[in-house]
């Protein structure tokens, strides 16, 4: 039997395990900063790695394909949140919320 479902993908909250706020504020977008492209003054973040909110929170959503692509990036973000204690979580139909940035930053 084949399965056509795409693995979710993986959303770091900015949340620690005790429940704090992670800072720097700006973390989302320095580690999603890692994939992205500049262009006309703007930055686009890769569908692979891109900051965005969930649950009022600032996360990253990471692509498990990147695994693939990039395996030494991919082990270093969850190596990361590993290190800093922040929940990691599957993605949720229809919780999260793609903040407007989801592609570039002015």
């Amino acid at each position: 039997m084949t399965e056509d479902k795409k693995p979710k993908k993986i959303i770091i909250e900015g949340v620690t395990e005790e429940g704090k706020t992670f800072r720097p504020s700006d973390w989302a977008e320095r580690v999603s900063g890692q994939l992205s492209t500049f262009k006309n003054h703007r930055i686009y973040y890769s569908p692979m790695l891109r900051p965005s909110y969930s649950k009022g929170n600032r996360c990253v959503v990471l692509d498990p394909a990147l695994k693939d692509t990039n395996p030494e990036l991919y082990k270093h973000i969850l190596d990361f949140a590993i290190a800093n204690k922040l929940k990691i979580c599957g993605e949720e139909d229809g919780d999260e919320q793609e903040d407007n940035e989801n592609n570039q930053k002015t």
